[in-house]
């Protein structure tokens, strides 16, 4: 098991089934689909395509959000420095005489001398005059304005909704279809977070805040308290922000992450050369790196693997990458502290993977409905692999966001009037091959010893002893809790609550 994850975003480029296998063989760990492009239709299918090939790799869908595009351009303009372009709010122009954008609100918002970055900042224009719902710009750069690329103005305070109608259509449309996360663009505070996820009104999907921007950053410990996991989108970040902060507000991010436990991507060119070339920059190569040391739990592909040339070359590349740097990290995790707060879960998170330091564990299993349990003890890094098992089919694939941790989904509705669904799940676990004979595990959930308490259980189990003390090797042609139930008051379970 991989501690590390890989998100990878499909697209024309890797659509087809033997490359979804592929890109799952080379290391892929999440799927990721680019709302912003492709019609809802494409996605649909695409969804489906996942879901019959490797059905049990989470998707990730990213919304819109209040991200301004230009939109699909018949004709993409070339330019030089100091020629004049176009942009406009009027959408029914195709890009020949003006460039049209999705911001409707545009061009009052917008004044002579302001500065308008579009392709995550490597084109640069000025506004030279606002006439109507035209924006005539000036270019700074030479370059083409191409499809669905994003327009940034850093100094200007837009009037965008904080939820847009394309979001609630695309929050209707994750729902419908299923998908594990949803990516949202431009988070700016935790309140953004919950009214997307009023919208969601359940579980899921799990809400993956994109932070990415100045209010982003000011309000990055409200986000990451009300979110689900954070996404470093680096391109926006560093046009909204600055380029030469982009490390500096990485780390600053990670770190506000990691208080409240939760799941860090680290996105955007992290190997934009393998687009075009089967081989990295060392810049790339120390980039990732440097990003696992930070304590990122993924890094993401973007262009690299929808587009690129090169789609399993570069996840390859990447899973080498990261499990190298986390091999490093590793080696020295004994010495570090968790960063979690101190409640009650927190603390019991943290026995886990002392305990798993101080005895022959070979595997940690964390019986949690919505996860809380499995991302607290990942925060503390065990060296071990965490099986994160819940009865809740959606919320087990999300699991496999958190680091070093695979999520499972287990047959049947965990018990709440005792303890029994822990050695259902032992016994689960090793039908799947999940865990074998060899295996000493760690165990951590919540058990209800009596009918309406609850408390919290760490278990030790040898699976070796287990297959012999409840003959499980016996009781393949039967439900495993016909045999497990039978057996509460046998002495060699006794005792197993630490």
């Amino acid at each position: 098991m991989k501690r590390i994850k890989i998100v990878a975003t499909i697209g024309p480029g890797s659509i087809a089934e033997d490359s979804l296998l592929a890109l799952k063989k080379a290391g892929m760990s999440i799927a990721r689909l680019n709302g912003s492009h492709a019609d809802l239709d494409w996605h649909r299918k695409a969804i489906k395509s996942i879901r019959k090939v490797i059905p049990d790799t989470p998707i990730l869908l990213d919304i819109p959000g209040r991200k301004i595009r230009t939109t699909q351009l018949k004709h993409e303009p070339s330019f030089i420095a100091g020629e004049s372009i176009i942009l406009t709010t009027d959408t029914t122009h195709d890009g020949t005489e003006k460039v049209p954008v999705n911001y409707s609100n545009l061009h009052n918002n917008l004044s002579a001398g302001d500065i308008i970055l579009a392709d995550d900042g490597t084109l640069k224009f000025t506004v030279k005059k606002v006439k109507g719902r035209d924006i005539h710009i000036t270019a700074k750069t030479d370059g083409c304005l191409r499809s669905r690329k994003g327009i940034n103005v850093p100094y200007v305070t837009l009037d965008t909704p904080q939820i847009t109608p394309r979001d609630e259509e695309m929050v209707s449309f994750a729902k419908e279809t299923g998908v594990d996360f949803i990516g949202l663009s431009f988070v700016e505070s935790g309140a953004h977070v919950n009214a997307i996820r009023k919208l969601i009104s359940g579980n899921s999907p799990r809400i993956i805040a994109k932070v990415e921007n100045g209010p982003g950053i000011q309000n990055v410990e409200e986000i990451a308290e009300n979110a689900d996991a954070i996404m470093i989108d680096r391109g926006d970040l560093s046009v909204e922000t600055n380029l030469q902060s982009v490390a500096i507000n990485q780390k600053f991010i990670i770190n506000a992450a990691q208080k409240v436990s939760r799941p860090v991507i680290i996105a955007t060119e992290m190997l934009h050369t393998m687009i075009d070339n089967p081989y990295p920059t060392k810049a790339e190569v120390s980039d990732i790196t440097n990003a696992v040391l930070d304590g990122c739990t993924a890094t993401m592909l973007s262009g690299e693997t929808a587009v690129g040339k090169f789609p399993v070359e570069a996840v390859e590349l990447m899973r080498n990458v990261v499990d190298t740097a986390d091999a490093h990290i590793q080696s020295g995790a004994d010495s570090q502290t968790a960063k979690t707060d101190y409640n009650t879960a927190a603390a019991f998170a943290q026995i886990i993977p002392q305990l798993a330091r101080s005895l022959p564990i070979t595997k940690i299993v964390a019986v949690t409905r919505y996860g809380r349990a499995a991302r607290l003890i990942a925060s503390h890094q065990p060296k071990q692999p965490i099986i994160a098992v819940s009865d809740d089919a959606q919320a087990a694939r999300s699991f496999n966001l958190i680091a070093g941790t695979t999520g499972i989904k287990f047959h049947e509705p965990f018990s709440k009037i005792s303890g029994d669904h822990i050695l259902e799940i032992l016994h689960f676990l090793w039908r799947k091959d999940v865990l074998n004979e060899e295996d000493n595990v760690l165990v951590g959930g919540v058990i209800y010893p009596h009918e309406g308490s609850r408390m919290n259980a760490v278990q030790t189990h040898s699976i070796g002893s287990l297959i012999k003390s409840l003959d499980w090797n016996d009781s393949l042609l039967n439900p495993p809790h016909s045999r497990i139930k039978s057996t509460q008051n046998d002495p060699i379970l006794k005792g197993a609550n630490v």
